[in-house]
Parts: C-alpha cells; sequence; structure tokens
C-alpha cells in the first residue's frame, strides 16, 4: 500500500531554512540539488514508511531515518499518511516543541 506524504509546515520551514543556509555558504545550485535528494528521500517514505528507528522515549509512534549521514528526517506514519514532521540538519537537537507544528 502506497502511503500519502505530507509536510507539516515545521518541517518545510527547516528546509527552506537548510536551503538558505546550504546557498549562502555553498552555492544556490548545490542547495537546490540537495533540497531535491531530501525531498525525494521523504518521498521514498510511501512506499516504505516503516524505515528508520522507532522513538516513543520523543513522541508515539515517531520514527526517525538518516539522511547521507548529515540530516535527520522526523515522521509519524498515521495509517495512509506519512506526516513528515521535522528535518534537522547538522546534529541539531530536537528542541521541545518540535511537534507542535
Amino acid at each position: 500500500m502506497t502511503h500519502k506524504v505530507v509536510f507539516r509546515p515545521a518541517a518545510e520551514n527547516d528546509l527552506i531554512a537548510l536551503y538558505h543556509y546550504i546557498a549562502t555558504n555553498s552555492g544556490v545550485q548545490r542547495a537546490e540539488v540537495y533540497i531535491d535528494r531530501i525531498e525525494q528521500a521523504c518521498m521514498a517514505l510511501a512506499d516504505f514508511p516503516l524505515r528508520g528507528t522507532q522513538r516513543d522515549d520523543l513522541h508515539p509512534g515517531l520514527r526517525i531515518t538518516g539522511f547521507e549521514r548529515r540530516a535527520s528526517i522526523a515522521f509519524l506514519v498515521e495509517n495512509d499518511t506519512v506526516r513528515i514532521v521535522r528535518i534537522f540538519y547538522g546534529g541539531r537537537d530536537f528542541p521541545e516543541d518540535w511537534g507542535d507544528n
């Protein structure tokens, strides 16, 4: 069964911030390519949503999968939907309010 992938606003903001960070430090083209790859990784969760490590200690049902050893994708699987909750880059800690958006 293929799931629908939905990005929460906080995850969308994470991608925008990451794009700006990479564009500023490494150029627009590199930022575009990286963001495209991370979005593709998120969309691939539609076919295999139970990847990654389950982190019920942070939130019931939360799963986290790594991306290219630099980013972590935090998501929830709810019925036929994968909700991308946050995308953390460069070893950032999970904020206390990570799931409120």
